[in-house]
């Protein structure tokens, strides 16, 4: 596979076509917006950058990475000689389907089809799919440049021989690929978001404040960052939408949401991206400045 196509330009989009383009593959960056389009090239260039400047990369491998990516606007043109597509838009079941149905028309027979969702059944996405084996989740982690940590996630029907490809080609993006089995939140979210909930809940209880909070998961439990720190970080939209699909899929009280984080989210605080979530996120404090910590 060298020819990979990335749908959705936002963090996770851009950082899955950055880390793809600086490992010499053939990139296809497509999202409806241009302006979308260009705001993610403007942050892979951005991180390339930071890494130039800490002198992990050299000037040629920015040139050459820059050079690998190629944008789109259209669905239909941008995967048509793909190898491999990675879906990456928004975190929402009708919207992931509709991508789905439209690239199985469209992408090359051979080509697999790969989702980031963090929490989706892979299993209900192949469905609408005339290829159900050769679908597959490919979970990356925020900030993806940095995080080794991608999750492979085999749906019902997923192949023995896509699965083992995915996980191959996931090291060679330098990753470390972990196959799970298809449940709702995997590994990752299943046990990450119920702590982030339960420290939302501490704070909704009065128990301590948010600084208290995340000052004792950083000194206590060696955290490098906050649970209300990092539901910021991930935006609490996902977060909610998340757990939304765990509470849905298991029945389980256990992974209802908070309502303070439900209260957030309806009010339109949903933490960096918004500019406003536990924490205040002022021009001094945008999101591209709290993810230079990790770059």
């Amino acid at each position: 596979m060298k020819n990979i196509a990335i749908i959705g330009a936002g963090t996770m989009g851009n950082g899955i076509a950055h880390v793809f383009a600086q490992s010499n593959y053939t990139v296809n960056l497509i999202d409806i917006s241009q302006e979308a389009l260009d705001l993610g090239l403007a942050t892979i260039t951005k991180n390339l950058d930071r890494l130039l400047t800490k002198e992990r990369i050299t000037e040629d491998i920015k040139t050459k990475t820059l050079n690998n990516i190629t944008t789109f606007t259209s669905i239909s043109e941008g995967v048509k000689n793909t190898d491999l597509v990675v879906e990456a838009a928004t975190e929402n079941v009708d919207l992931k389907l509709k991508i789905f149905k439209q690239i199985d028309e469209v992408a090359p027979e051979k080509a697999i089809l790969a989702t980031n969702t963090s929490s989706i059944s892979i299993t209900k996405i192949a469905a609408v799919t005339n290829r159900p084996d050769k679908v597959i989740g490919m979970h990356f982690m925020n900030p993806v440049p940095i995080m080794k940590l991608v999750e492979i996630i085999r749906g019902y029907n997923t192949s023995d021989e896509v699965t083992e490809s995915i996980m191959k080609l996931s090291e060679s993006l330098k990753k470390v690929p972990v196959e799970v089995n298809d449940y709702p939140g995997f590994v990752a979210n299943r046990i990450l978001m119920p702590m982030l909930n339960e420290a939302i809940e501490t704070l909704y209880n009065g128990v301590a404040g948010v600084y208290e909070i995340d000052t004792v998961m950083k000194l206590g439990m060696a955290h490098p960052m906050g649970p209300l720190q990092l539901a910021d970080f991930i935006g609490l939209d996902v977060c909610l939408s998340i757990l939304n699909v765990m509470y849905d899929g298991f029945k389980n009280p256990k992974y209802a949401p908070c309502p303070l984080l439900v209260n957030m989210v309806q009010a339109g605080k949903l933490g960096i991206k918004s500019g406003e979530g536990f924490y205040d996120y002022s021009e001094s404090r945008k999101a591209e400045n709290v993810a230079k910590q990790f770059i």
